[in-house]
C-alpha cells in the first residue's frame, strides 16, 4: 500500500469538486424523464449533476425528509467537536437549479410501467430511474433488538432526523462517572466501513475530558478491521487503556440485547452490563429495492459495473450503498462518485450521447480520531466483466508511526477531512 500525499489529495479531491463552479439553469419543461430516488450522498449528487449536464432533461427528487443529516461527522457530534446544525443541508440550492423536489416517501416501483407510487398517494412516471435509497437496519438480526430498543441502545447509524446521534451525544454526557460505554459493531458488507472505528475514537476523545475513568467495550463481529493499524496506534497513543476492542474469534459477537437489565450477550452466552450501548446492527438495502425485487438473497442489489442497471430491470440504476460493488466500501465519497457514471449511462440512450466506456470510481475515507488527527484510506477502482476491481498501487493509507514523528502529517489530514466534507456536501447541494 502506498501513502496518500497532498498531491494525491488534491487530484482525488478535483474529482469529486469538477462541477462545483458550473452555473444555474432552469428545469428543462419537456423531454426526458429522470427520477431520482433518495436524497443522500448518491441521489443528490446525482440529480444535481444530471441538472448540469443533461439541461435537456427533466429531473424529480424524491426524498422524505425536507433536509439532509450527513452520516459522515455524525461521529464528530459524539466528540464534541460539531453540531447537529453544521452536518445538516438544506435542497434549496438543487431546487435553485430545476431540479423539483418533491418531499414524501416512495413506497414501491413497477419497473414494467416506469413509475413509483409515493406515500401521498401520488404516481410519478419515468423514463429512466436513478435509486440510491440507502440502507435499512436488520430489526431483530440481534435478539431483542428492535425499533423501540433503539430508543435505549441507539444505532445513530442512518441521518434521518438526527435525534438518533442527538440521543447518543446525551447519554454520553449523563454517563456516570468510570461507566462503561458498550458498541455491538456488524460483520461485513456495511455502511461506512471504519465509522464505527471512528465513533469508538470520538466518543473516548470526548470522554477523555469529562469521564477520564469511563471505558469503552466495543464487540465486533469481525476479526478485523479497515485501518486498524492507524486506528490501534492512535488508540493506544491518545487514549490509553479506555478502549478495549473484542473481536468475534474471541467472543465479540453480540447475538442478543437487554435493554431493560442494560446487557450485551455475546455468541457463547457471557453477559455485559453497559451504561451507555450503541448497536449498530446488521443492515442490507432499503425496503423499496427489495420490495422491487431488485435484490437478491444477499438482502443487496446486483447491478452491471459499467452502469449500475440493476440486473432486473435495466432502466433502474442502483447506486449508493443499497447495491453490490465489493471490494468497493459503502461509503460516501463512492456514492458521489458513481452517481455521474450512473446518470450518464441512464440517459445516453435517451439523449444520444455515448455512455462512458471505462469509468473510474475513487473513494477516500477520512476519520478523525483525536484533536488535529487524521487518518485516511483511498481506493481507485475499475470494472471489470466480474464486478469490480481495485486499481494496482493506486491508493494507500496513512502512514503509520509514532504522533512525535507524524504529528504534522496528522494535522494536515484532519484538515484534509475537513475539506473533503466541504466540498463533497458542496457537490451535493449547491
Amino acid at each position: 500500500m502506498t501513502t496518500l500525499t497532498r498531491r494525491g489529495f488534491g487530484t482525488l479531491l478535483g474529482a469529486t469538486a469538477l462541477t462545483l463552479a458550473a452555473p444555474a439553469v432552469l428545469r428543462a419543461q419537456t423531454g426526458p424523464r429522470l427520477l431520482v430516488i433518495g436524497g443522500g450522498f448518491g441521489g443528490a449528487s446525482a440529480a444535481r449533476f444530471a441538472r448540469i449536464a443533461y439541461p435537456e432533461v427533466s429531473v424529480t427528487l424524491v426524498e422524505p425528509y425536507t433536509s439532509f443529516v450527513t452520516c459522515p461527522y455524525g461521529n464528530l457530534i459524539l466528540g464534541g467537536k460539531k453540531t447537529l446544525p453544521q452536518i445538516t443541508h438544506s435542497y434549496d440550492g438543487l431546487r435553485a437549479r430545476g431540479v423539483e423536489i418533491v418531499h414524501d416517501r416512495a413506497l414501491d416501483i413497477d419497473a414494467d410501467a416506469h413509475s413509483v407510487r409515493l406515500a401521498g398517494g401520488e404516481t410519478l412516471s419515468y423514463d429512466k430511474l436513478v435509486l440510491s435509497p440507502g440502507i435499512a437496519l436488520r430489526w431483530g438480526a440481534i435478539e431483542g433488538y428492535d425499533e423501540a430498543a433503539a430508543q435505549i441502545f441507539p444505532h445513530a447509524w442512518m441521518g434521518g432526523d438526527g435525534s438518533q446521534i442527538t440521543n447518543l451525544r446525551a447519554q454520553l454526557e449523563a454517563l456516570p462517572e468510570g461507566g462503561v460505554v458498550g458498541l455491538a459493531i456488524p460483520g461485513n458488507p456495511f455502511r461506512c466501513p471504519p465509522g464505527p472505528y471512528e465513533r469508538i475514537s470520538m466518543i473516548a476523545h470526548y470522554l477523555k475530558e469529562a469521564n477520564p475513568r469511563a471505558k469503552i467495550l466495543a464487540f465486533d463481529a469481525k476479526e478485523g478491521f479497515s485501518k486498524q493499524g492507524l486506528f490501534q496506534d492512535a488508540w493506544a497513543e491518545l487514549y490509553g487503556d479506555m478502549i478495549e476492542w473484542v473481536p468475534g474469534n474471541q467472543d465479540g459477537r453480540i447475538v442478543r440485547v437487554d435493554v431493560e437489565n442494560k446487557l450485551f450477550v455475546s455468541e457463547f452466552g457471557e453477559e455485559h452490563r453497559v451504561d451507555v450501548g450503541n448497536v449498530i446492527p446488521p443492515q442490507y438495502a432499503a425496503a423499496i429495492a427489495r420490495d422491487a425485487g431488485l435484490a437478491d438473497e444477499t438482502g443487496w442489489v446486483p447491478v452491471d459495473s459499467r452502469t449500475f442497471a440493476a440486473r432486473a430491470a435495466r432502466d433502474i440504476h442502483v447506486i449508493g450503498d443499497a447495491n453490490i460493488a465489493p471490494p468497493m466500501p459503502k461509503s460516501g465519497y463512492v456514492a458521489n462518485s458513481t452517481s455521474k457514471v450512473a446518470v450518464a449511462a441512464a440517459l445516453a440512450e435517451l439523449t444520444g450521447r455515448t455512455p462512458p466506456e471505462d469509468p473510474v470510481f475513487f473513494n477516500t475515507c477520512y476519520s478523525h480520531v483525536g484533536a488535529d488527527y487524521g487518518i485516511s484510506v483511498v481506493g481507485v477502482f475499475r470494472p471489470t466483466d466480474e464486478g469490480f476491481a481495485e486499481t494496482p498501487d493506486s491508493g494507500g493509507v496513512s502512514q503509520r508511526g509514532p504522533l512525535s514523528e507524524l504529528a504534522d502529517k496528522r494535522r494536515l489530514e484532519a484538515t484534509y477531512a475537513d475539506a473533503w466534507y466541504a466540498s463533497i456536501t458542496r457537490d451535493m447541494f449547491s
